[in-house]
């Protein structure tokens, strides 16, 4: 079965910086794209990064030049640093995997999920 646990949420205040992690397991994941995506209270999920196992990366306008994404294979592990964290970062961020070794925006191209992990950021 496959299973992706997202940590490294918390309270932050506005302008501060955290770093997310999701592991993999399951399968080895070593050719597979992956990416974080996020849902603020009442709102659409929205993709936020994706990478693929070369380490191509696609990051979403509104978090670009703040946030990166990166990945270790051998651990099956994909980060998410955050830095100058704003109020309206503030959501649940989820860890997804597709089947194969693209990455797409879209929240359907995506097979596996993680159960999330909040990020508070205070203003």
């Amino acid at each position: 079965q496959v299973q992706l646990v997202e940590s490294g949420g918390g309270l932050v205040q506005a302008g501060g910086s955290l770093r997310l992690s999701c592991s993999a397991s399951g399968r080895t994941f070593g050719d597979n794209a992956m990416a974080w995506f996020r849902q603020a209270p009442g709102k659409e999920r929205e993709f936020v990064a994706a990478i693929t196992w070369r380490g191509i990366t696609n990051v979403a306008e509104s978090v670009k030049g703040r946030f990166t994404i990166f990945r270790d294979n051998a651990k099956n592990t994909v980060y998410l640093q955050m830095n100058t964290l704003k109020a309206e970062d503030t959501a649940v961020y989820y860890c997804a995997v597709p089947r194969n070794s693209q990455y797409s925006s879209r929240r359907e191209w995506y097979d596996y999920w993680g159960q999330g992990t909040q990020v508070t950021v205070s203003s």
